[in-house]
């Protein structure tokens, strides 16, 4: 038994050895860049948790000073305060929504995300009086983390179908 525990001992020893520091730089750069995209993937879930429970001041820690959100219909990008608002306006309509993470991916210092958002409308959201319905919306968002903090976010979500949801139809112009 001693015998066989120094054959791979030695064997281990010579492998592992014997790879060229070019190698090794790269398995350490993959290393890194494996867990700065570890890190960047748990501020993401922190994000939607600081959302889900309107903890203005995590948010503010987790976003830049240059923050900048961009989705569809926008005509400029929304500022750290302009979300906020934004925030506090869709929790007085949905007051349970939360986000439910599906999956995500992340590449270097971008984070994709695929979520459901759900809950129950209780209030008047944009017009519409509440209808007491539990609502789906599926979003995707890519993320993008400089320095530990988001930097930009582009999003887009199912904005239509949860209008169709609230009773609204979608009629052709006159």
């Amino acid at each position: 038994m001693k015998k066989l525990t120094l054959i791979f001992s030695v064997l281990f020893f010579v492998l592992y050895s014997c790879q060229d520091p070019k190698t090794k730089e790269e398995l350490k750069k993959y290393r890194a860049q494996t867990v700065l995209e570890e890190q960047n993937k748990e501020i993401v879930r922190e994000v939607m948790l600081a959302i889900d429970n309107n903890d203005f001041d995590k948010l503010s820690e987790l976003f830049s000073n240059d923050f900048s959100l961009m989705v569809p219909g926008l005509k400029i990008p929304f500022k750290k305060d302009d979300l906020f608002q934004a925030i506090k306006t869709h929790y007085a309509s949905f007051p349970d929504w939360t986000h439910k993470i599906e999956d995500m991916i992340a590449e270097g210092d971008k984070v994709a995300v695929k979520l459901m958002q759900i809950g129950t409308h209780k209030e008047q959201y944009q017009g519409i009086s509440a209808t007491g319905k539990r609502i789906t919306n599926p979003a995707m968002h890519i993320i993008t983390i400089v320095d530990g903090q988001v930097k930009d976010w582009w999003g887009i979500e199912d904005n239509l179908g949860m209008m169709q949801q609230l009773g609204m139809e979608l009629k052709m112009k006159e």
